[in-house]
């Protein structure tokens, strides 16, 4: 099992900057990788980034690149996902996901476990 816990969301201004956190316990010597999602309301969870656990392998969406940067803190076992500057139409609640099997998973079929999901609202 592996449990997956995002914190850092919140209110942000648009053009500001925005930290969340995915904290990873567990067996997480299964990881193959993780990655962010969000969900806006009526919305399907989309796919925001992705990084490889074992490495610093990384792939973005189309509509973050260039603003959104994931990373991650081996030694705490610790992911993260800087929005570097956000726009309303960021706003959403964002997930973590862990894979398996999937080295940077980019749909949310290939993501076996998730957290509870953190809210970022962003202000225009």
């Amino acid at each position: 099992q592996v449990h997956l816990v995002e914190s850092g969301g919140g209110l942000v201004q648009a053009g500001a900057s925005l930290r969340i956190s995915c904290a990873v316990s567990g067996r997480t010597s299964s990881i193959y990788g993780m990655g962010w999602f969000r969900q806006a309301p009526g919305n399907e969870r989309e796919f925001v980034a992705a990084i490889s656990w074992r490495d610093d392998v990384t792939r973005y969406a189309d509509s973050v690149k260039g603003r959104f940067s994931i990373s991650k803190d081996s030694t705490k076992n610790t992911m993260y996902l800087q929005i570097i500057s956000p726009k309303p139409e960021d706003t959403a609640i964002y997930y973590c996901a862990a894979s398996l099997n999937w080295l940077l998973p980019s749909i949310p079929e290939r993501a076996d476990y998730w957290g509870q999901g953190t809210q970022v609202t962003v202000s225009s």
